[in-house]
């Protein structure tokens, strides 16, 4: 008699909602949590019949056994994530880690040197962000984070950031909460404010939509400031097989599952880049609404206020 063939488990052993559309999940991986480092990300299935879906890891407890994931409300899927699961459920699979860890120091510098690094997050980026700003500070960083969203509802892991950030500013497009304003502005100041001190920024590191991330990539630039950037591109599987996720980067060709997610943003082609993410649009679209009429979950408010708050580009 041949041994039973025992599944992992990828129970949701907890769940919050962030913000409207924005779902934090802790997920039961073990194997995953105990080999993660900040930057890295897992393709998670959630159903047998659902499509993969890159989620970078916001964080991990060894000790559960357990990973951090936070979803956006924006597609077929992540819609899926957000309405059609419960504490106790499980997901199909959580493949995992992938991708390289974020390399805590600055680029052409001793492996025991420290610097200021500034973290920009903007929007749903506040959950990738938080490892490596974390990863960076317990190294002995001075670490700067800017926080952004649209309006205040939409502001989240502000306490998170804040208590493993040296500082922390906040700011929104309509100025609901923290500065008024747009995430480059305060990048630009604090660049300028160093560089007329005695200190300076070495590495700015930027995760957002692709417009914010072109944005502060083009801010930093005059400056010389090295500046990384993680990519959420297209992909199929997550391992370098399918090609979905390349992209160009100092002219050559990437593939953003292996050779990355981090990449140098001033060589990154970010309007090349934003083309191909615009390339199924229309098959998304019909996937999202086959699956609302489908789905009578997705009838009821709370469903069609997370359909209306995921503005934010994501491949799910």
């Amino acid at each position: 008699m041949e041994p039973e063939l025992k599944l992992p488990d990828f129970t949701i052993v907890d769940l919050e909602d962030l913000a409207g559309g924005v779902t934090l999940f802790e997920v039961r991986a073990p194997r995953i949590a105990a080999r993660h480092r900040a930057g890295q990300f897992v393709m998670v299935r959630p159903r047998p019949t659902s499509e993969r879906i890159p989620l970078t890891i916001a964080a991990v407890d060894r000790d559960l056994g357990t990973i951090t994931l936070v979803v956006q409300s924006v597609g077929r899927t992540t819609m899926d994530m957000c309405a059609g699961f419960k504490r106790g459920d499980r997901f199909a699979n959580v493949a995992g880690p992938l991708g390289n860890p974020t390399h805590i120091g600055i680029p052409g510098k001793p492996e025991d040197y420290r610097g200021t690094v500034v973290c920009v997050a903007g929007g749903i980026g506040a959950a990738p962000i938080a490892p490596i700003v974390r990863a960076f500070r317990e190294a002995g960083h001075e670490v700067i984070t800017i926080l952004g969203a649209r309006r205040a509802d939409l502001v989240i892991l502000e306490d998170w950031l804040a208590f493993h950030s040296s500082q922390l500013v906040v700011t929104t497009d309509d100025g609901s909460m923290g500065r008024k304003g747009f995430v480059t502005d305060v990048l630009r100041e604090v660049i300028e404010a160093r560089r007329e001190g005695a200190s300076k920024v070495e590495l700015a590191v930027a995760i957002g939509p692709p417009i914010m991330m072109k944005m502060c990539s083009k801010t930093t630039e005059p400056y010389g400031v090295p500046t990384l950037v993680s990519l959420n591109t297209i992909m199929v599987d997550g391992t370098g097989m399918c090609g979905g996720c390349r992209v160009r980067v100092g002219g050559e060709s990437k593939y953003v599952c292996v050779d990355g997610p981090e990449f140098e943003g001033h060589e990154v082609d970010w309007d090349g880049m934003m083309q191909r993410q615009a390339m199924y649009k229309a098959e998304e679209a019909e996937s999202l609404e086959r699956w609302k009429s489908a789905n009578s979950a997705c009838t009821d408010s709370a469903c069609k206020a997370m359909a209306a708050a995921g503005s934010v580009a994501s491949s799910g």
